[in-house]
């Protein structure tokens, strides 16, 4: 990994949401000293590797590394771009409750009526999830463990989770760190304590405060 000092971020929203879910995130990041930017796509239409490639096109503007911080489906359009871009040229990267092993929540949520129009094209990337993560790159994932969100709407999912995606879910192979905080799904993005360890893994590549 080559962040050589960058403090340019690129802020990804996740399934249904839009840049406008990451602006106190951004406030705060900015506030830390980045120069985040936030990127919008239309998570349940258009193709996946379409949005990848757009992604890439707004995020390499000038010279130097960036680094990513993305939710949810958003870290899954992260990886999938970075998998394409040399490592030199990302810097580090936080996935915030992206689901790298699949959603159990989006498999069950498209056995219900409406279920398959509710995610659209979103659908199979959230099931397959992106456990390959881009060699060369350092990558953090926070996951929440405040289990209040969408997974109750479809019965519930086990285990320690957000509400949404389950602590498993989050981990794979190659995480550079992996923490669990008392945050829901969508919680985790306003939450003060967890944009503290965004920034500090941005700049000195750990979730840890006292490292």
């Amino acid at each position: 990994m080559s962040s050589d000092g960058s403090r340019r971020v690129v802020l990804v929203h996740g399934l249904w949401f839009g840049a406008w879910s990451l602006r106190l995130l951004a406030r705060r990041l900015r506030r830390a000293g980045f120069e985040p930017r936030r990127f919008r796509y239309r998570s349940t239409r258009g193709d996946f590797d379409e949005h990848a490639r757009n992604l890439r096109r707004f995020a390499f503007e000038g010279e130097g590394a960036v680094h990513f911080v993305a939710h949810s489906l958003g870290g899954l359009l992260t990886l999938r771009m970075a998998a394409g871009v040399p490592a030199a040229e990302v810097g580090r990267i936080v996935l915030l409750g992206s689901p790298v092993q699949g959603s159990g929540t989006a498999r069950k949520a498209l056995s219900l009526p409406g279920g398959k129009r509710l995610l659209g094209r979103a659908a199979g990337p959230l099931q397959s999830g992106c456990a390959d993560l881009p060699p060369g790159v350092e990558v953090g994932t926070i996951c929440g463990t405040r289990n209040v969100g969408l997974g109750w709407l479809v019965g519930g999912i086990p285990g320690p989770a957000d509400g949404t995606v389950t602590v498993r879910e989050t981990r794979c192979d190659g995480l550079k760190e992996h923490l669990e905080m008392p945050a829901s799904h969508t919680g985790m993005l306003f939450s003060k304590a967890v944009a503290l360890r965004v920034a500090r893994f941005l700049g000195a590549g750990s979730l840890t405060l006292d490292a």
